[in-house]
């Protein structure tokens, strides 16, 4: 039986409608926290809520809508009253994948948006209860914060502002003890690829010719590599370490997820720019002139 005390402990989790952010409100929800579990639709919501107990509690949380955070906090702060929140895991995002020579600054726009600049909105409103609650931050960034692929030059950038943005905040927090960690995954086993796939192949038809003949035969080659790949550490792995970051008596910094993200980094440590280089557009099919 979960006691009083755990129940009373609160955390938000941004984009829980799927893949990481489900995989993190379920886990928390089985030890016993009080999960507010952002979502955009109301079905989503429903659906999550079924799979859960009743200390898991469907919000409406879109990240780049400013009066709907706002909303979101008010709805929790009526919950949670004096206790304040014991934890953020900012995990929405979406992936744009397109040569950074052609991609519409719009569609760039749009993906920093929502991957940094919807991240830190969201902090910012919760940090008043967080402080309170002697909260913790966690953001989920990618590997892609580490080591950039040719093509997802617009994911792998919301990605490095992420880490910026967590060192940044992590020290300046230093004063309140408020723990700011990041979950960088390789590949996991979550709908954002798919999704992705099918956004790179609609952006693809709007780059325009100039973009076909320069790019497209990589394009091609790339898509059908991400077709082809699957498998991945189990999203469930993700919300273990999700869970360590925010509950362990001294939480990492930085945790790499899976061994193709510890192989990447140690790549980028290890090797030369020149030689990274050649080793992606080898594996990208980037043929060198």
């Amino acid at each position: 039986m979960k006691s009083k005390t755990s129940i009373e402990k609160g955390v938000v989790i941004t984009g829980a409608s799927t893949g990481i952010g489900e995989a993190v409100a379920l886990h928390l929800d089985t030890l016993g926290l009080r999960v507010f579990a952002g979502v955009r639709k109301p079905s989503d919501g429903v659906k999550l809520a079924n799979k859960a107990s009743q200390r898991l509690s469907p919000i409406r949380l879109d990240v780049t809508d400013a009066e709907g955070i706002m909303a979101a906090v008010a709805q929790v702060k009526e919950v949670m009253g004096d206790n304040g929140l014991a934890g953020l895991v900012n995990n929405a995002g979406i992936a744009v994948a397109a040569p950074l020579e052609f991609i519409p600054i719009e569609d760039l726009r749009r993906q920093l948006e929502v991957n940094v600049i919807g991240q830190l909105a969201v902090t910012q409103a919760f940090l008043p209860m967080l402080r309170k609650g002697q909260g913790r931050i966690v953001f989920v960034s990618s590997i892609s914060g580490r080591v950039s692929a040719p093509f997802l030059g617009p994911y792998a950038s919301s990605k490095f502002a992420l880490e910026a943005l967590s060192d940044a905040l992590r020290r300046e927090l230093l004063a309140w003890n408020i723990q700011v960690s990041v979950i960088q995954p390789g590949r996991i086993v979550t709908p954002i690829w798919e999704k992705s796939l099918a956004a790179a192949d609609e952006l693809r038809d709007r780059l325009g010719p100039n973009a076909e003949d320069y790019y497209g035969e990589a394009l091609t080659a790339n898509r059908a590599r991400a077709a082809r790949r699957r498998g991945g550490t189990p999203l469930e792995r993700v919300a273990e370490i999700t869970a360590h970051a925010l509950i362990s008596p001294r939480p990492k910094t930085r945790y790499l997820v899976g061994w193709d993200a510890r192989l990447g980094a140690i790549l980028a440590w290890l090797l030369p720019d020149r030689w990274l280089d050649r080793l992606i557009a080898r594996q990208r099919g980037i043929k060198r002139g």
